[in-house]
């Protein structure tokens, strides 16, 4: 466990590197945000976070970049559920007999237009929808060449992926971060599985960089799953 001005740190420079993509220095902490200590101190803070794996240097750049072990101290110790619950505004069914398929692949569509993130959909285990794959490949985090053939062979498996994890997901919101993530070691999935009444059930998520918002992204997917419930339920 973290002390509390290391994990404020900690949690300053993954807010800040989720929403810039930028490494991550000293400098740029004390500009961004009021902490009543000096550059130096944040160096030395910084160093010891390094040193016990929650953050890299690039080797262009003196900031440093949050780790997957920090990402996992973010969601256990840190996150706070988000209070800005965004709406979705999905239209919903009228009567003119759309089936729930189409349905929830309009809501998908519409949690990456939100989002900016891949959004994932099954019904049943062996059905699988993608919207906003494109987004993926569009992530700073990805433009490396070798980075963007390990992604492209990651897609390429999403329909086997989706059908190993089917059963290991709950009506619990479950994040998979980086290694412990199934559908690619450098990238971060937020996914539930949802029951649309006597009509279907399957798996809703969203998947993106590491870097993703996590806070966003929980939210969106709950709400999601919320809308499902009320209206198939």
């Amino acid at each position: 466990m973290l002390d509390t001005r290391k994990q404020t740190l900690l949690q300053l420079i993954v807010e800040d590197y989720i929403q810039s993509a930028e490494p991550v220095g000293s400098k740029q902490l004390l500009q961004r945000h009021r902490l009543d200590v000096s550059s130096a101190t944040i160096r030395n803070e910084m160093a010891v976070l390094e040193q016990e794996g929650y953050l890299r240097q690039p080797h262009t750049s003196a900031g440093r970049v949050p780790t997957e072990q920090a990402y996992l101290y973010y969601l256990q110790q840190v996150m706070q559920p988000t209070r800005d619950r965004r709406r979705l505004d999905w239209e919903e069914p009228d009567d003119d007999g759309e089936s729930v398929g189409t349905a929830l692949r309009r809501l998908a569509k519409r949690l990456v237009e939100i989002s900016g993130e891949t959004a994932i959909l099954a019904m049943e285990p062996n059905v699988g929808y993608y919207a906003g794959v494109s987004n993926l490949f569009a992530k700073p985090d990805f433009s490396d060449v070798e980075m963007m053939r390990a992604l492209s062979a990651t897609v390429d498996q999403f329909d086997e992926v989706v059908a190993q994890v089917y059963p290991l997901v709950s009506e619990q919101t479950v994040v998979y971060v980086g290694s412990h993530n199934p559908f690619g070691g450098e990238m971060a999935t937020v996914i539930v599985k949802y029951h649309a009444g006597d009509l279907a059930e399957g798996l809703l998520g969203l998947i993106g960089p590491l870097r993703m918002d996590y806070r966003r992204n929980i939210a969106l997917v709950e709400q999601a799953k919320e809308a499902i419930t009320q209206l198939y339920g």
